[in-house]
């Protein structure tokens, strides 16, 4: 299954560098040195979206390392992904949703 031509496009609007990516079946877009919410410590990492169904959440925003916000979040660190430890939180967002669509809720979270 692949991603729409239309919504990488749309992506690349945002993030200066995106690679995609398979493991286990599932496509990964990488979005390397991606500016993080106002605020957030560090402001600038490497973010990784899983847009299809993981771990009981429609989708998933994986993080380089845990971000400092001024929010208490649920963080799950130690997820290995494409040779790489990623850092999530708990953080449910709707279906249906368009790649950026996507990424701009999980970011949400941090504001």
């Amino acid at each position: 299954m692949g991603l729409p031509e239309d919504q990488i496009a749309e992506l690349k609007q945002f993030f200066r560098e995106i690679f995609a990516a398979t493991e286990g079946g599932i496509i990964y877009l990488l979005l390397r040195d991606a500016a993080l919410p106002s605020g957030c410590m560090p402001a600038r990492m490497d973010l990784l979206l899983c847009p299809f169904e993981r771990d009981g959440y429609p989708s998933r925003l994986y993080f380089a390392e845990r971000v400092q916000c001024a929010k208490a979040l649920n963080w799950n660190s130690g997820v290995r992904v494409l040779e790489r430890n990623w850092s999530a939180f708990s953080w449910k967002i709707a279906g249906g949703l368009r790649l950026l669509q996507m990424v701009q809720e999980h970011l949400r979270a941090l504001r």
